[in-house]
């Protein structure tokens, strides 16, 4: 079965960090760019960054420029997405996707796996 599962969310303060992870089982991730997306309550799902098959390449969304950070450790199949200072307005469900195409700027298109998401609350 192919999928992506994300992990590592969770309920942090306003300036606070967390790593997310999304690993792949199934198939290998090697030749695939990946992208994170969110979802805040309401509003449609986000793009916020997108890394390279072989991660030289990033992008990001303005809004998470300077304060997530998007890395790949090809070899564990595994993607990562460093979230430092964290804000009230990035609390979503963060979901990370996979695409056999490249990074279209800082959204990831067209999307042939998605992982089911995981929370990210910011609050006091």
């Amino acid at each position: 079965q192919l999928q992506l599962v994300e992990s590592g969310g969770g309920l942090v303060q306003p300036g606070g960090s967390l790593r997310l992870s999304c690993a792949a089982s199934g198939f290998t991730l090697d030749y695939y760019a990946i992208g994170w997306f969110r979802q805040a309550p309401g509003q449609e799902r986000e793009g916020v960054s997108c890394i390279s098959s072989s991660g030289g390449i990033t992008h990001y969304a303005d809004s998470v420029k300077g304060r997530l950070t998007i890395s790949r450790d090809n070899a564990k199949n595994t993607v990562y997405l460093q979230m430092n200072s964290l804000k009230p307005e990035d609390t979503a469900v963060y979901y990370c996707a996979a695409s056999g195409n490249y990074c279209s700027g800082y959204v990831l298109r067209p999307v042939s796996y998605w992982g089911q998401g995981t929370q990210v609350t910011v609050s006091s």
